[in-house]
């Protein structure tokens, strides 16, 4: 009875070796997608009023939550039984974010908006209504992002048992939301430790110096982050593309990998913004015939 139980013991304990190592490769496949998860969602968390910087983060960690609940199983089981259907939805979900990545772009250089005075009864309602929409963009591009993390970790594990491949896309997911999410509460929160620092410094010293580093660099860490995050998601969703489809991959092999990935995310994306900007006109003409 007593060798039967350490046997289950030595079978556990070489599972989880199995897995740690598993997760180690997984996760090391998947940095590069971490780091633009890290830059795309850290740009969305931010803007918001000091008070409510948290409270959306807390939002959109517990939507980027129920995503990797959703995802995993969904794609072990695709995996499975159906992988083709893996490569569709990453193709798909490429558009996604090269949409998101070109409207960026596209708004910045034709979409400005003016500078306007709005009503006081409105800014309350504005605010909540803009941060809704937001919190809610930054949950559907992490879910896109979680895709690709995901069925990255499982390329990592190819070959592996099912339960090794579910515990260690499980852990990466895991990893994932606390290591990119914590990161970006650090982030936003910046200036408040800077203004502490500030506060007990006495207005001198080493930590008045580092509490006022901390509150002048956070607008330009957010301005940098907003840039890479625009930049990532036009990576990403290239990358998804040269990756996914043979014509792409193949082409223009002398180009460096970035530059190919970028100009692939770029074309695509305004391929998908001139088709949704004339889907609005459509619908507008139509309304107005009405």
């Amino acid at each position: 009875m007593a060798s039967g139980f350490f046997a289950v013991l030595d079978d556990i304990a070489v599972l989880m070796d199995d897995v740690a190592v598993a997760t180690k490769v997984a996760a090391k496949k998947t940095a590069g997608i971490l780091g633009d998860d890290l830059a795309v969602n850290a740009e969305k968390a931010t803007g918001f009023l000091s008070s409510r910087e948290l409270p959306v983060l807390w939002a959109i960690t517990k939507g980027s939550g129920l995503n990797k609940i959703i995802i995993v199983p969904i794609a072990l089981l695709l995996n499975a039984f159906f992988p083709a259907a893996i490569k569709i939805i990453l193709i798909l979900g490429g558009f996604y974010l090269a949409y998101e990545g070109a409207e960026k772009i596209v708004e910045y250089f034709f979409h400005r908006p003016k500078a306007t005075q709005p009503e006081k009864t409105e800014v309350k309602e504005n605010n909540d209504t803009a941060e809704k929409a937001k919190v809610k963009s930054a949950i559907t591009t992490d879910f896109i992002l979680s895709i690709e993390i995901v069925i990255i970790a499982l390329g990592a594990v190819e070959g592996k048992t099912p339960v090794i491949q579910a515990v260690t896309v499980a852990a990466v997911a895991i990893i994932a939301t606390i290591g990119v999410y914590g990161i970006v509460a650090l982030i936003v929160r910046m200036d408040d430790a800077g203004y502490k620092l500030i506060k007990s410094s006495n207005s001198k010293g080493f930590f008045f110096l580092l509490g006022s580093l901390l509150v002048k660099a956070l607008p330009v860490i957010i301005k940098i982050l907003s840039i890479v995050g625009t930049i990532a998601l036009l990576l990403v969703s290239g990358g998804i593309f040269a990756h996914n489809i043979a014509y792409f991959h193949d082409l223009l092999p002398s180009l460096p990998v970035m530059v190919k990935e970028f100009g692939l995310g770029l074309a695509a994306g305004l391929v998908v913004v001139a088709i949704m900007e004339g889907g609005k006109k459509v619908v507008a003409l139509v309304k107005g015939d009405k």
